[in-house]
């Protein structure tokens, strides 16, 4: 399978692979928020989806842009402002 090299597609891409984290981890994110420790909470599902991202995106592409790690805020930080936290 060629892998994508246009920037819409990355785009959609990793918001679809940050809209999976978030639906399947929506118990620990609100831990993670609430005690300020997101990033560790969610290392491995991080992880693998950084890997599935890197999988289907040219490498040219995901060095040029930030797709992925953009749709990580806004997807899982932006989306959750509700949740009572320290960091904001």
């Amino acid at each position: 399978m060629a892998k994508i090299d246009r920037p819409e597609q990355a785009r959609r891409l990793a918001r679809a692979i940050a809209s999976d984290l978030s639906l399947y981890n929506e118990k620990k994110i609100i831990e993670g928020i609430q005690k300020d420790n997101l990033f560790s909470e969610m290392t491995e599902e991080i992880k693998e989806g950084i890997a599935l991202y890197e999988s289907r995106v040219d490498e040219t592409l995901r060095s040029q842009t930030n797709f992925f790690q953009r749709a990580l805020v806004d997807i899982l930080f932006k989306s959750k402002g509700h949740i009572e936290s320290d960091i904001w």
